[in-house]
């Protein structure tokens, strides 16, 4: 069976939106997926389903929370390959050194690059931004919390449903996924 990675977004950020692990898992399960496992309190989730497709597969997740949580969380997924690809494609490689200030958007939709191409790369410098197919790739060496590039990631810029996630947890999540 296909392995999946489930991104939640913007879930147990703060008071609202909590969801634990454990639910998140039984929900997983309820759906018929296997070997679930969660990584982070922030929504990742690998499991195994005979379901191929990613789109297919976010969208049972994103009506399973509305029903059984009663909350409406956006869900992006990828597939064990589709995420090995995202770390193959790395276009910081050996240039963003602290992973946690190395991000990926993963987007439900390919990131067309004229949708970033309003960045100047001079007004965002010393950050940086990478489009490879559906995901952007942002190098933010003085880190996320005040940074305009960071800032400037939304639906409208990004044409929909996106979630973020620093280095480290997408090695870890396609470590996950690989088995």
């Amino acid at each position: 069976m296909p392995v999946h990675v489930a991104l939640l977004r913007g879930i147990n950020l703060g008071a609202k939106r909590r969801v634990a692990m454990a639910d998140l898992r039984t929900l997983l399960e309820g759906l018929g997926y296997e070997d679930v496992r969660t990584h982070l309190q922030s929504g990742n989730a690998v499991f195994r389903t005979p379901t191929r497709s990613a789109a297919a597969v976010g969208a049972a997740i994103e009506r399973a929370i509305t029903t059984e949580l009663g909350m409406d969380v956006d869900v992006v997924v990828r597939t064990a390959a589709q995420l090995a690809h995202v770390l193959a494609q790395d276009p910081f490689d050996g240039r963003a050194t602290d992973h946690s200030r190395y991000l990926v958007v993963f987007c439900a939709k390919p990131v067309l690059p004229a949708m970033v191409a309003d960045l100047d790369p001079a007004r965002q410098a010393p950050e940086e931004v990478a489009v490879v197919g559906s995901e952007a790739y942002l190098w933010l060496p003085d880190g996320v919390q005040d940074s305009r590039l960071a800032r400037s990631m939304t639906d409208e810029r990004l044409g929909g449903t996106w979630t973020m996630r620093n280095w480290k947890t997408v090695r870890k999540l396609a470590e996950m996924a690989a088995g």
